[in-house]
């Protein structure tokens, strides 16, 4: 009797539990809906990016009233949030109120600290916000042009306070926004010749022109202005780049969400330097008489490799079958990644390869431009800089970087197994918060895990030419790491930095120079890349030793992918 009463007693229990449970998720549901909504009106562009056009007529302006409605946004919220019992929501929602509390955290950190709308001129540019509007077909093409007419309405003083809001720049950033901002020209002109051969009425084709011209005598403006600020920073007066270690750690631990600090990830890196190293002189051992022949092998261990590298970046394609190449890698990818069952691709989602628009040139030479959650339908953009301006020297340094085998795991880091689809996933996710918030580490490094996986898979036929140039790829990664800590905390110079690049890193003097430019336009992002990769790896050979036998790779990637764009660590709390 007494055991049927405990046993009742212990069900009544678990129901009363389970309902509490139950309105605990869904109040936290309606309250990160809540969240959402604010976020948008707080931060329009974000809302832009993640696919979602309500208010996209209005173009937000970089004004101090601004930043002060957002900080206070973020301090609001996070008030609100601390009331929450993060003890009492499953997994997946007590993850997702960490991560909306830690952007909410950086939000405030950046304003009220880093700062960096006082010394980063690149920042103030409208061109992402109507370039979307414009190739995103969430409604009929007049209808864009309306928007894109009302948000150039406020084109005129978005850049007069973006000039207010720049104090004691960096000449760096300053030359990069002067690289860029003629690229929003260009997009101005071909925004009024749609709009100018559209279904537009007369009338507002004729407003339509007249806040071009507007826009376009702001950045000009807006530009001559720079070009003053430009001039009076050539002594050497400007702001230094580095951003030193107190804001380097701290934006590593809002960005990159890693379970080891900076320093700790340097070292790591470092570690991972060496390892790289032995395995490219044991493979530069097996290819030398191949490709040197009888060519007598200098002292040096990097030398011998070097040497190895450099012959077989002879073998690369024609300057003019760089676009052709990339897209007829594609599908031989695709078809790779399905036949030995290592992800489920979904055929309905189109990938477009284009020239990267100028007004985002000038810091990478390839990059992805991807839907958001609330426009999975639109067509992924995978972004390659043309190499037809370069001289014939600069055309062929970008070549033998990107020789027959390094196009195609740049090929496989952008779009297949790599960003591409692991964008497509994250849309996918149950929880929009870890899509809307995603992991830069998290996403460059599944990027990076996809060229290990894809090896491991026998792509390239297990070649020791494959691996060694997977190797130097890899290797990059890690020296991204090296070379981003070493510069914005440890003072390196530009001369430590091409010596690293070039003679430990085995990478071309043009990849050589972009990345010096690189690293002074950004900091902590080149960090993410070896950061991702080695906690997901670290995660994979956990799972195989916990499920043994059970471990099935294919079940992996696609619960990993599952949950969003998460910071690696969370996946893995979710995933144990």
């Amino acid at each position: 009797m007494f055991k049927t009463l405990l046993r009742a007693w212990l069900v009544l229990l678990i129901v009363l539990a389970g309902g509490a449970h139950a309105a605990a998720n869904a109040e936290f549901a309606a309250l990160t809906n809540q969240f959402l909504d604010a976020y948008w009106q707080a931060l329009p562009d974000a809302a832009i990016a993640a696919g979602k056009f309500d208010g996209a007529e209005v173009q937000p302006i970089p004004n101090r009233a601004t930043r002060q409605r957002t900080i206070a946004f973020a301090q609001a919220w996070t008030r609100r949030l601390d009331q929450v019992d993060a003890a009492a929501l499953p997994p997946g929602q007590r993850t997702d109120l960490a991560l909306i509390k830690n952007e909410l955290a950086a939000i405030r950190w950046n304003l009220t600290t880093f700062r960096s709308h006082e010394w980063n001129p690149s920042d103030y540019n409208t061109s992402n916000g109507l370039d979307a509007i414009l190739n995103t077909d969430y409604a009929p093409i007049e209808q864009r042009l309306r928007t894109i007419m009302q948000r150039l309405d406020g084109g005129p003083a978005y850049y007069r306070a973006a000039r207010a809001s720049i104090i004691n720049p960096t000449r760096e950033h300053t030359q990069l926004a002067l690289t860029q901002l003629p690229g929003a020209l260009t997009l101005l002109d071909a925004l009024d010749k749609m709009a100018q051969g559209s279904a537009l009425g007369a009338g507002e084709k004729r407003i339509f022109g007249q806040r071009v011209q507007q826009n376009r005598a702001a950045i000009n403006t807006f530009m001559a202005e720079l070009r003053v600020i430009d001039a009076s920073l050539a002594n050497g007066s400007a702001r230094s780049f580095r951003i030193g270690r107190d804001l380097y750690e701290a934006k590593f631990n809002y960005e990159i969400q890693s379970g080891m600090t900076a320093t700790q990830t340097y070292q790591s890196a470092l570690a991972s330097k060496e390892q790289l190293l032995q395995r490219m002189q044991q493979l530069t051992d097996t290819l030398w008489p191949k490709y040197m022949g009888e060519t007598p092998k200098p002292a040096g261990r990097t030398q011998q490799i070097k040497l190895l590298i450099d012959k077989m970046s002879e073998n690369h394609i024609a300057r003019g079958d760089l676009f052709a190449e990339v897209r007829k890698q594609i599908p031989l990818l695709e078809q790779w990644v399905t036949s030995h069952d290592l992800l489920t691709l979904d055929p309905g989602r189109p990938l477009n390869v284009r020239e990267t628009p100028a007004w985002q040139r000038g810091v990478a030479g390839a990059s992805i431009d991807a839907p958001g959650p609330f426009q999975p339908q639109r067509a992924t953009y995978y972004n390659v800089t043309p190499i037809d301006g370069e001289t014939p020297e600069q055309a062929e340094s970008f070549l033998r970087e990107y020789n027959y085998w390094m196009l195609q795991i740049l090929n496989i880091h952008e779009a297949v197994p790599g960003h591409y689809v692991q964008l497509i996933y994250a849309n996918k996710s149950p929880s929009l918060i870890k899509t809307v918030l995603g992991n830069g580490a998290m996403i460059e490094g599944w990027a990076v895990y996809g060229e290990r996986m894809m090896l491991e898979s026998g792509y390239g036929g297990n070649t020791p030419e494959m691996w060694l140039m997977y190797s130097k790829w890899n290797l990059r990664s890690v020296c991204n790491t090296i070379l981003d800590y070493s510069v914005h905390v440890l003072g390196m110079r530009e001369a430590e930095a091409r010596n690293l690049l070039i003679n430990e890193a085995f990478q071309t003097d043009n990849e050589v120079t972009g990345k010096w430019r690189r690293v002074q336009l950004t900091s902590v992002q080149l960090t993410s890349y070896y950061s991702g990769f080695a906690e997901i790896m670290a995660l994979r050979e956990d799972r195989k030793k916990a499920l043994g036998a059970q471990f099935d790779l294919k079940k992996f990637h696609e619960e990993f992918l599952s949950y969003g764009a998460a910071p690696v660590k969370v996946i893995r709390s979710l995933m144990q």
